[in-house]
């Protein structure tokens, strides 16, 4: 199992500035995301919240269930030092990703406060950097 966690404002994905984050909608996300999970021979489970609580809950039932994530913590990248402080205790590869790329923005989205507790970070290529993570957690993942 892989968890794909999406922070805030991601379910308007389609209406939401489309220029910067394409004209998909969050359900093409999260079937695209299960579609490579199967692919990839793995069960994804795709969310999406507002609140920055559940997204904690969210990765602290990964950690406890030493389950990989991908991660886009939307805005909560540049300034959530408690969704950081719950990465920074992963069991499993956790894999940021940012359908834009925040260095190409406005300067305060330069910064992300969680990159240095992931595994690593994928940004700027639309929907597919959700494809890219999924791939790279599967190389990461132990064989059992």
């Amino acid at each position: 199992m892989i968890l794909v966690l999406n922070g805030p404002n991601l379910r308007r994905l389609g209406t939401r500035e489309p220029d910067v984050y394409g004209a998909e909608t969050f359900e093409d996300l999260a079937e695209l995301c299960r579609d490579t999970g199967r692919a990839l021979g793995e069960h994804v489970e795709v969310r999406q919240t507002d609140d920055e609580a559940e997204l904690i809950g969210w990765i602290h039932e990964a950690i406890d269930g030493r389950i990989p994530v991908v991660l886009n913590p939307a805005a909560f990248t540049h300034y959530s030092y408690a969704v950081r402080d719950a990465i920074a205790q992963r069991t499993a590869p956790l894999v940021e990703v940012h359908i834009s790329n925040p260095a190409a923005r406005e300067e305060f989205r330069h910064t992300s406060v969680v990159a240095g507790v992931a595994s690593g970070t994928i940004a700027g290529f639309g929907l597919q950097s959700y494809v890219l993570a999924l791939h790279a957690i599967a190389e990461m993942k132990p064989t059992s």
